[in-house]
């Protein structure tokens, strides 16, 4: 096996299970994808009126924020690394207005299947997330390390999906050995209360 497989096998062959579970889990649903996108409840700041907080408006709004389904697809790792159009992870997310996120990775939970980030607008319609997970191993007892996801992500003019890249970089629990990185093509698609 080479350094890659080696150091990376755990968390890719997690990885590509929970894309297939949550696949097999999501077979009865189904996807709104004509409808338009929800807009998440006002933010507050504060402002100058009488109780000390200024409304923003729903155009001021990010349109990232809001319930999505996503999925990473490995691309660009070369030799040694997963193949490009390997499933890397599927599941649901949420992009806070206040820009927090959480994942639910399609990865076992005893792997470590919540995570979460924080992220910023970067352009019209794009979005830069930095984000940390903790991987354990298959048992769910030994902590491997965490894990930084980065995405760079555009909301297509609909409103309703986003494409653009992520990393993924496998710390070891010292946080500074770096045991895998795999690149690829995000997708998300918007989740509506219809």
């Amino acid at each position: 096996m080479n350094t890659w497989t080696k150091s990376t096998t755990a968390y890719i062959t997690l990885a590509l299970a929970g894309a297939v579970l949550a696949q097999q889990a999501n077979a009865g649903c189904t996807a709104q994808e004509s409808a338009k996108p929800t807009m998440a409840p006002a933010l507050y700041h504060q402002g100058d009126s009488t109780d000390g907080l200024l409304r923003v408006s729903d155009e001021e709004r990010a349109v990232i924020v809001g319930l999505w389904k996503f999925s990473f697809t490995a691309k660009g790792n070369g030799t040694g690394g997963p193949p490009d159009g390997a499933s890397i992870d599927a599941g649901y997310v949420t992009w806070h207005a206040d820009g927090t996120e959480l994942t639910n990775s399609g990865r076992e939970p005893l792997t470590g299947s919540f995570c979460m980030g924080v992220w910023k607008q970067v352009g019209t319609s794009s979005f830069a997330l930095n984000h940390f997970a903790l991987s354990w191993d298959s048992t769910g007892t030994v902590l491997i390390g965490p894990a930084n996801v980065r995405e760079m992500v555009t909301v297509d003019k609909t409103g309703n999906h986003y494409s653009g890249v992520f990393s993924i970089v496998q710390y070891a629990t010292d946080e500074t050995t770096v045991l895998a990185h795999v690149v690829g093509t995000v997708s998300g698609m918007r989740i509506t209360v219809n």
